[in-house]
Order: structure tokens, then sequence, then C-alpha cells
């Protein structure tokens, strides 16, 4: 299962996962980083088209921005908030290729398969996450959103808005 495969989201999102047994876990640790307080200035990552992030690649990107803020401001000059949540269960019907066999199995086409992993659906022009900061700080946010954006399919707009 590579990433590329589930970047754009087609056909009706399954979000049931009652009815699934052995569903994947979300791998997001926190959804709010930092001290919450007053601050000066919120800067936002937002996505240009319509994506499906995976959950491996929000709880990457949240990593990296709250890592590379945290060197410039410390864990108290600052917070940041994941604004999406991966509901979108993503399913793989798994193919036998067998080390003897000389072509791929065929299977059945557009079976229901297994879940495997979980997603979040964007919109355009959606928040992925913003982080609050002081004045003195913006530019330190930018460079750790950019960071962010790495982790990301497609690319990102990063917004500045005072507060």
């Amino acid at each position: 299962m590579h990433g590329a495969n589930y970047r754009h989201g087609t056909g009706q999102p399954y979000t049931r996962k009652k009815y699934i047994k052995g569903k994947p876990q979300s791998k997001i640790a926190k959804f709010q980083g930092g001290r919450a307080g007053e601050y000066d200035v919120c800067v936002q990552l937002l996505v240009r088209e319509k994506v499906q992030i995976r959950h491996m690649a929000i709880e990457s990107a949240r990593l990296a921005a709250n890592k590379t803020l945290e060197k410039t401001t410390g864990e108290t000059g600052y917070f940041s908030r994941l604004r999406i949540y991966p509901h979108v269960l993503l399913r793989e019907n798994k193919m036998i290729a067998a080390a003897g066999a000389d072509r791929l199995q065929e299977g059945m086409r557009r079976a229901f398969g297994k879940a495997v992993s979980l997603a979040a659906r964007l919109k355009p022009g959606q928040c992925v996450m913003e982080m609050h900061v002081n004045r003195e700080h913006v530019d330190a946010a930018k460079k750790a959103l950019h960071t962010a954006c790495i982790k990301l399919p497609g690319t990102p707009i990063i917004r500045v808005i005072e507060n």
C-alpha cells in the first residue's frame, strides 16, 4: 500500500467503523500542542485542491511543525491545533502474487477489501493546521508550517491572520 494510491478520494467515503472488525487505530497522538493563551497572530496551513490525507501523513506533519517551532519559541511560546480528523476508512483488496506465478491473480472486481488505514478528505481552502504565535515569531511559524507542507500531498498554502 502506497500513500499516493489514496491521494484522490473517489467515490463515497466509508466511515462506518461499527461494522468492521480489526479496524485501524489513528496514529495521531495529540491534536493540540504548546500552551493555550492570548497570541497576536494565527498562521494557518490550507490545502489548494480536493485531497485525501492519510493519518500517518497528518501525524508526521504535526510532529515536524511542532518540533521546528519549539526550537525557536520554546514549549510555551506557541499554541498549535490540528483542524482535521481522519474519519474515512481506506480498504484494500490484496491480490496474491506468489513466487512461482507467471501472472497476477485477477480476483473479484471491485471487492470490498480489508480496512488498512484512515484518512481525512479535505476540500479546497480547508485548514489543516493552525499555529498561534506572537508577532516576533511569525517567520518561525511560517518556516515550521513549510516543513509540515513537505509531508503532505499537494501544495498547501500558508496564510497569516492577525488576531
